[in-house]
Order: structure tokens, then C-alpha cells, then sequence
């Protein structure tokens, strides 16, 4: 399994885009990342505009084995993340979003209220995560064990069954 996984970060909000909240799950996204030896080459920021987080996903995906966002998955009316997510990815991955929402709501139970979507382009995978902090340090205890043999598998390389 490959252990060059090259990672993007994109926190979806607008108090941090304008520069009124400091983002704290990005960086704990990228802590973790860089704990598992995982390139984390981009991490940006932009508010919740559908076009905005359209647009970087499809800059970036190319140059990613797997993007995460963080932030808005809510109720919320801005809220529109998964809307955006579903517009770029080809191929959704139903069983991650269902297993960060199911393994959440064993420990919150507002985690069901996350709409959050997962799926792939090309072959980078797009991970949509909540944009608590909680609610991020949760989900990547999940998914990271899997990580690296889902990017194996799109990579086309060997790996157990």
C-alpha cells in the first residue's frame, strides 16, 4: 500500500474566509495528516459560496490522492457543502459519509445531523467533515485506518482482499 499520500485541506467558512475566526479543524486535519506521513500539499480556505468550493475542488483534485473539507455539512441555509461536493465528484462513496455519521452518533448524537458526502474525481477521493473540531478528530480516527488502502485501490496497486 502506498504511504506517499499527497492531501488537500479546504475549510468551508465564511467567519474564517473573512478573517473573524481563527480555523481550527483545517489545522487539526493537517496535524493528523502529517502524523501518518501523509503530503499535505494544499490547505486552503474559502466561505461558503457553492461556485467557490466547486471550483477549488476541481483545481485541486489532480494534484490529490484525497481532499477533506470541513465545515459546512450543517442545516444551516449556508450550509452547502455537500450540495457543491456532489456537482464535482463522479462516483459517490456512500459507505464513508454513513460511517462517519454512524460512528459519531455512537459518541454524539447530533452527528446524524451531517450531510456530509464523500466520493471521487478522477482518482482523488473528497472527504466532506464537519467543521467542529470534535466532530473532525472523530472522523479521522475512522477513516485514516482505511485511508491508505482506498487510495491503493484507486491507484490500482496491489492490496489484500
Amino acid at each position: 500500500m502506498s504511504n506517499e499520500i499527497k492531501a488537500g485541506i479546504l475549510t468551508i467558512s465564511d467567519r474564517s474566509a473573512a478573517g473573524t475566526t481563527d480555523d481550527l479543524s483545517g489545522p487539526l486535519i493537517e496535524k493528523a495528516l502529517q502524523r501518518e506521513s501523509y503530503e499535505v500539499v494544499f490547505r486552503s480556505i474559502v466561505p461558503d459560496e457553492q461556485n467557490e468550493i466547486e471550483e477549488w475542488l476541481i483545481g485541486h483534485h489532480a494534484q490529490c490522492d484525497v481532499i477533506f473539507t470541513t465545515g459546512g455539512t450543517g442545516f444551516a441555509p449556508r450550509d452547502i457543502t455537500p450540495e457543491a461536493t456532489r456537482r464535482v465528484i463522479e462516483r459517490e462513496a456512500p459507505g464513508l459519509s454513513e460511517l462517519l455519521r454512524w460512528s459519531g452518533y455512537s459518541k454524539n448524537p447530533r452527528a446524524a445531523l451531517s450531510r456530509g458526502v464523500a466520493g471521487t474525481r478522477g482518482s482523488c477521493l473528497i472527504i466532506n467533515l464537519p467543521g467542529s473540531t470534535r466532530a473532525v478528530s472523530e472522523g479521522l480516527e475512522v477513516i485514516l485506518p482505511l485511508l491508505a488502502h482506498i487510495v491503493s485501490l484507486m491507484k490500482n496497486e496491489p492490496v489484500d482482499h
